[in-house]
């Protein structure tokens, strides 16, 4: 048996307390999220990060550090995920972009928001990457070594 994890990104995106959220539609309910997804064919990891926070918030963002490298095995069906979660500061927002299918929305909430629907998180990595960022955890981009 074949076993491959898969490769995600993920982005905390800090605006005065507030943090970018995505809420998104998976298995027939609602989840909340922070904008993410996989790695795509040909692209770096830091590509993938803005790629996806654009496509799932309609925000441009800049990427400003490594918050940390999680590995996360989903109790719903098995997979392990390797999230590198970056951490950025938004650019602009493009209030009509088409986002991404399955996207209800981005919203902006608290860490005390957030723990108030926990029941609607689509994992427990939400809260533990934003706590490792509140935390201090900024590491440099330079972690992040090019492909050869």
């Amino acid at each position: 048996m074949d076993w491959l994890p898969h490769i995600t990104v993920a982005t905390i995106v800090e605006d005065n307390g507030r943090f970018l959220m995505v809420e998104e539609t998976k298995h027939g309910r609602t989840v909340l999220n922070q904008p993410a997804g996989h790695l795509d064919p040909d692209e770096t990891l830091i590509e993938a990060a803005v790629r996806e926070t654009l496509e799932e918030t309609g925000w441009d963002v800049e990427p400003t550090g490594v918050v940390g490298i999680y590995l996360y095995t989903a109790p719903s069906n098995g997979v392990t995920y390797q999230r590198v979660c970056f951490s950025a500061k938004p650019l602009k927002h493009h209030p009509d972009y088409q986002l991404d299918d399955g996207i209800v929305g981005a919203k902006w909430l608290t860490r005390d928001e957030l723990l108030e629907q926990r029941a609607n998180w689509r994992s427990e990595l939400i809260i533990r990457c934003i706590d490792d960022y509140l935390d201090g955890k900024h590491f440099s981009l330079e972690l992040i070594r090019p492909s050869l």
